[in-house]
């Protein structure tokens, strides 16, 4: 056995043949960003009125619309580079991680820090990250048609010759180690970065939905304005001031903030979710999250802390307790049965615990045998066998361990029985037992399949891996989010029952792998739509489960790890990869990688998921409903002559600079609802701007345009001239769209509940707002610029109580809301 490297010397090699990647650049294209920011409509009609006052001499107005078009497209720039830098760190985190024995140990690295000279372990579902020499093999089979096209599997024995393997090669089936020769640009292909695409980036259905809206919404904006412009000339017989109010009127009906705020929600929700251990690599899982109803989860390691330990031995009899120093002769026995059985150097974590307990009872450390043959674990037939040859005799001594009823087959023991008995036993009390068998044969005559050997059964190794102590909560939190949990594990029915009862999870019916084999379809249906453990499951049932489970309605959210999970995994609406123990293949097919491998991270995500969709949603609600007053007040002048106009396309620019960062910053940044986990999950079928959310949107944006236009009407009544009625009418407006900011920033909390608890981030933009509003209002040469003539204090009465019958009107809707179910169910 290779040691490897040591720590020294593979970070002399890193510096001198640098990191095994493709020289990829990661980071975006500023030019293109840039292009693709200055495409957008509303910066095209901005640059238009800016040029068109320019044009017929308002030089100053027009300079500042020029400006405000730069400082707009400045910071949507800004938000998208940031976007973008964000998926490149979520890609570097998302890059394959590969197995290396260095200084004698394993160690998962990932495998841009692979070197030449490093010694991988290679395994059954393992994406090859660099050319590399093989140094031995047991039944190795590799996927080879990234390099030939090819699909049937190969086989390399380093007998027959065949004893290169290459990056980008999958692992179909065995096991083997091999020594780095070449990598990143040096190895055949390059680097295994070109053949992993970490971060989808196809339209999830959330951007198909937003598509639709804002087409229709671009549509009606473009006609709407055709229209204005044509009566606004028959009715005033100024063409200019036709067409700038045209153009008013689009930029107050584009929804430009749409795409640009979902975009930043989803990057950033990305990123908060990697913060939960949870690494996004397709944008419509975060979608889904809130909607999931079944989470099927993994035992060992997910639900339990993966610290296999070997807790006793038994004969069938008696038990053998590892406590004391000196063990019987039939425990060492057993004890050497066992690690016989087990291949040094793995990161399988039984294989570890029994190799610590054999070797910490050896007076002298000996060299390690190594076997003449192996038969690798079998997902099918769950167990492993090795052979050793005697040094004494021309015979083969055989080792096996394994599931103890796929032992009790080969061996046909005759107290079987009795041995069911203690391993159900045993199983109560959560223990994982391994059957164990020994054949003796002559070298000569080595059979290649198990049934040829003569085994006898001589006992059980019991392990003890103690439940995640987080996971009782994070179990009582899923089950009160409505979503049930499902444990899928190979594990003994009667161990997986102890597991589930210790990590708080509900009650109910218990199905076999066999069971899952042997019933017909309408028999297991709806026994499937009912049962909370699988257990003795073979990686491909789950396939079976997920589909039977999505056919009964349910949203699944499925985890796995290895190679044969991977259909499961792209099957399942929500497919989790293991980030520390599971396969690239099982990583390549998730939508999501768990990064810790733990229950409540998967909780913790739900979390999340659940409330980037509120806050999004929150956002949108908001930039639908304070659109409504914009395009009101831009209209009704065009249609009413008598109505001096309200809106210019400087005002509508300043309301952009608030409702664009608003968005972006404090609506992504809110906390979640505290009755998050406590509602039933939202349905898949319900879109997400379904009736409810738009009619919402339409009452308080109404609402806000009727408090506008009463100040307006007011002051017109008042007879206040039209630069006047338009500072008081402007007033209302800003202070009314601040309320309606903090209001929708929690469904839970009323007004001034919220306002306490305001964030810096939203606190910080709505006083900047109301600062750089009030200086316009009271500065002579800003007022000019924006139409405005200040009237005397005592007329500003009106507006704080318009407002605060505008709070009360919304705080109304949002209370009803709240007493006719929840919002988001």
């Amino acid at each position: 056995m290779k040691e490897g490297l040591s720590r020294q010397e593979a970070a002399e090699r890193l510096l001198k043949y640098g990191y095994n990647e493709w020289n990829i650049d990661r980071s975006p294209n500023i030019w293109q960003t840039l292009k693709e920011v200055m495409g957008e409509p509303m910066f095209l009609l901005l640059l238009a009125c800016g040029i068109l006052y320019v044009i017929i001499g308002d030089y100053r107005e027009g300079a500042i619309l020029l400006a405000a078009f730069s400082v707009i497209m400045g910071i949507t720039f800004l938000q998208t580079l940031k976007t973008r830098k964000t998926l490149d760190a979520l890609k570097a985190l998302s890059a394959p991680r590969v197995l290396v024995r260095r200084e004698g140990n394993a160690y998962r690295i990932p495998s841009r820090e692979l070197v030449p000279g490093d010694v991988m372990l290679l395994s059954e579902g393992d994406r090859i990250s660099a050319d590399a020499l093989l140094v031995s093999a047991v039944q190795l089979t590799l996927d080879e048609s990234v390099l030939t096209g090819e699909s049937v599997p190969v086989h390399k024995s380093i007998q027959q010759g065949e004893n290169m393997v290459y990056a980008g090669t999958l692992v179909v089936k065995g096991s083997a180690e091999a020594e780095v020769q070449k990598t990143a640009g040096s190895s055949e292909v390059g680097g295994i970065a070109l053949s992993l695409e970490s971060i989808k980036t196809s339209a999830t259905p959330l951007h198909h939905e937003l598509k639709k809206l804002t087409g229709r919404l671009a549509t009606a904006g473009v006609l709407i304005s055709v229209a204005v412009i044509v009566f606004f000339y028959i009715t005033r017989k100024d063409l200019v001031q036709a067409v700038l109010t045209g153009l008013s009127s689009a930029m107050a009906i584009m929804p430009e903030e749409f795409p640009v705020v979902l975009t930043v929600f989803m990057a950033l929700g990305a990123w908060r979710l990697s913060s939960k251990q949870v690494l996004t690599r397709s944008p419509s899982a975060i979608e889904t999250l809130g909607s999931a109803t079944v989470l099927c989860t993994d035992k060992t390691g997910t639900l339990t802390q993966n610290r296999m330990t070997l807790a006793h031995l038994s004969d069938g009899m008696k038990l053998y307790g590892l406590s004391q120093f000196a063990l019987p002769d039939t425990a060492m026995k057993l004890l050497k049965a066992a690690a016989m059985a087990c291949r040094e150097g793995t990161a399988d974590p039984i294989d570890n615990a029994v190799l610590r307990e054999w070797q910490s009872r050896q007076d002298v450390q000996e060299s390690a045998v190594e076997p003449i043959w192996e038969m690798p674990l079998d997902t099918e037939k769950m167990f492993m066998a090795m052979a050793y040859k005697d040094p004494d005799s021309d015979y083969v001594e055989v080792f096996c361990k394994g599931a103890p009823e796929a032992v009790f087959y080969l061996c046909r023991p005759e107290n079987e029985i009795e041995l069911n008995e203690h391993l159900q036993q045993q199983a109560r009390e959560g223990y994982r037992l391994l059957g164990m068998a020994t054949a003796r044969i002559e070298g000569r005559s080595l059979p290649l399949n198990m049934a040829d050997f003569s085994f006898s059964f001589i006992g059980f190794a019991a392990f003890y891996d103690p439940v995640r102590p987080e996971v009782p909560d994070a179990m009582k939190a899923c089950v009160m989010a409505g979503i049930r949990p499902v444990m899928i594990t190979g594990d003994y029915p009667v161990t997986a029952a102890s597991i589930a009862q210790q990590a708080g999870m509900p009650t109910g019916e218990i199905i076999t792998g066999e069971e899952l084999q042997a019933l017909p379809p309408e028999v297991l249906q709806p026994r499937i739509k009912k049962a909370v453990i699988f257990a003795r499951v073979t990686p491909m049932q789950k396939l079976t489960i997920v589909n039977s489970l999505k056919q009964s309605g349910e949203v699944v959210i499925m985890t796995g790890d290895g190679v044969n999970d991977a259909p499961a995994l792209k099957a399942a609406d929500i497919g989790i990869a293991m980030g520390n123990r599971g396969t690239d293949v099982a990583r390549e097919a998730a939508s999501l990688v768990l990064l810790d491998d733990h229950f409540a991270s998967i909780v913790a995500g739900i979390r999340m998921g659940r409330r980037i969709f509120d806050n999004l949603q929150k956002a949108m609600v908001f930039i639908f409903a304070v659109h409504i007053p914009i395009i009101g007040l831009t209209l009704l002048p065009a249609f009413f002559p008598s109505l001096p106009i309200l809106l210019m396309p400087i005002h509508i620019v300043f309301l952009e600079l608030i409702i664009d960062p608003v968005c972006a910053i404090a609506f992504e940044s809110e906390a979640e609802e505290p009755d998050i986990m406590k509602r039933p999950p939202r349905r898949l079928t319900q879109g997400f701007f379904s009736g409810r959310e738009m009619g919402y949107a339409i009452l308080k944006g109404f609402a806000l345009l009727g408090i506008v236009l009463f100040i307006y009407l007011f002051g017109q009544a008042e007879g206040h001239s039209a630069g006047e009625v338009r500072v008081l009418a402007f007033s209302t407006m800003i202070l009314g769209m601040n309320i309606l900011i903090v209001s929708g920033l929690s469904e839970s909390r009323n007004f001034f509940r919220e306002l306490i608890a305001l964030g810096l981030a939203p606190a910080l933009i709505l006083s900047a707002s109301l600062l750089v509003f009030s200086a316009i209002v009271f500065s002579p040469s800003l007022q000019s610029l924006f139409g405005f003539e200040l009237p005397a204090i005592r007329n500003f009465i009106p507006i704080p109580i318009a407002a605060l019958l505008f709070l009360g009107l919304i705080e109304s809707f949002k209370t009803l809301r709240r007493y006719r179910g929840n919002p988001y169910a």
